[in-house]
């Protein structure tokens, strides 16, 4: 299994960046986790990052090498981080719980599976081609879909950031599951924010991730999203992986995005990037809500997270 990754994340015009992403792999498996912490509910970032190491728990924990039940896994590994994330409320005395959308893909044996609940998006591209894009679970999608809406409402619809699925809210998530994707070598996968999609067409987003490496392709759509968006920005993040199967292109450009090749690692090795904040902008302010709370929240579900992974054997 070889494939190049590059991610990012700006805070925009926002105080907190409330984004979080990552991947973890084995051997034989590549997880690939985005979440946006909701706004409008208190400390969005802690539901954002306790659904990113939720999943990747228990992502080490069964891959061995690969997970046996791909869909089940996403299904049931979104309903333990929104369990933890209500765990947290109940430890914290929290009038409701923080939330997050999320959207999760797991490749394996070639054949990639993804998850979302809310509006933070996973596009399948290849050749320039859009083959996939997950459908939001908001209210202009649902009018879209019933023709009351334009497509090109999407970003401009009063109703545009009025979502009905999340991980946190009172009832549980609906998490909506993909069949299979088998990939070609030079596919691309990208996940990202609404603060980037909202700002940039897919035609556009597909023809700039096209036209270049992912290390190059991320930064300038980022980039594309915060001028689009000015001082109003919301955070944008995006984690992009080009699939090169079992044989690495010959060219890739500069060696600035990292590159991983799997094939020689003990059945055994976990590896992940997945960490408790996101990589800082050098230009933006701390997070409001402070690291060490985070780190005493996050230890107090533990034992919420190794139950949750008993469910799922």
């Amino acid at each position: 299994m070889q494939f190049s990754v590059y991610q990012e994340s700006h805070i925009g015009g926002r105080k907190v960046n409330q984004d979080r992403m990552g991947y973890s792999f084995t051997r034989d498996a590549l997880l690939l986790v985005l979440a946006d912490g909701m706004g409008g509910h208190l400390r969005g970032e802690v539901a954002a990052t306790l659904a990113l190491q939720t999943i990747s728990t228990l992502f080490q924990q069964q891959a061995q090498p690969y997970v046996k039940k791909p869909q089940r896994f996403l299904e049931e590994a979104f309903h333990a981080a929104h369990r933890d994330i209500h765990q947290y409320r109940v430890a914290q005395q929290m009038p409701e719980a923080p939330r997050t959308t999320i959207v999760a893909c797991l490749i394996q044996h070639g054949t990639a599976t993804w998850a979302h609940c809310g509006d933070s998006r996973l596009y399948w591209l290849r050749e320039g081609q859009l083959l996939a894009r997950t459908r939001d679970h908001s209210h202009v999608e649902n009018l879209i879909a019933r023709g009351l809406a334009q497509p090109s409402e999407r970003a401009t619809h009063p109703d545009r950031n009025k979502l009905f699925n999340c991980l946190g809210a009172d009832s549980l998530p609906k998490v909506e599951v993909s069949a299979g994707a088998s990939l070609l070598p030079g596919d691309q996968l990208l996940l990202c924010s609404d603060g980037l999609w909202s700002m940039l067409p897919d035609d556009e987003l597909v023809r700039r991730m096209h036209a270049q490496t992912v290390v190059r392709a991320v930064p300038d759509i980022l980039q594309a999203a915060l001028t689009a968006a000015g001082g109003a920005s919301d955070n944008v993040t995006a984690l992009a992986i080009s699939w090169q199967g079992s044989t690495m292109a010959d060219d890739q450009g500069p060696i600035t995005a990292t590159m991983i090749s799997t094939e020689a690692l003990p059945q055994d090795l976990h590896s992940t990037t997945i960490r408790d904040t996101p990589a800082a902008d050098d230009a933006a302010p701390a997070d409001a809500f402070d690291d060490d709370e985070i780190e005493k929240a996050i230890a107090e579900i533990r034992g919420a997270i190794e139950k949750s992974s008993q469910i799922l054997k």
